[in-house]
């Protein structure tokens, strides 16, 4: 199931207080880009991070889910309708998440 454009737009709107949040559309999912780093993305109109220490220690009581039949598990964030939450958790994340590769 696609993830809806509905959802993507209350996501971005959820983390409006970070600058330089991007999102590149993928096979019906999103991909979310927090200054430049992907920290996880949108599959099924939920959002899903990259389980990095800090995610895990922000979310300890995290569930682990699939985004799609044949990918890594991921961290479900259950707490979007808080947007401090959110912030808190990107920032968080940033410096364990690994620089983006250089394009060739």
């Amino acid at each position: 199931m696609p993830s809806s454009k509905e959802y993507l737009n209350f996501i971005l709107e959820q983390l409006s207080t970070l600058a330089d949040i991007t999102y590149k559309a993928m096979m019906g999912s999103y991909l979310i880009y927090y200054r430049s780093k992907l920290v996880g993305g949108i599959y099924n109109d939920r959002l899903l991070v990259k389980p990095v220490k800090s995610a895990i220690s922000y979310m300890p009581r995290a569930e682990y889910s699939l985004p799609y039949s044949g990918a890594k598990e991921m961290l479900l964030v259950d707490n979007v309708d808080d947007k401090a939450y959110l912030a808190g958790l990107f920032e968080a994340m940033y410096d364990d998440l690994p620089m983006p590769k250089a394009k060739k």
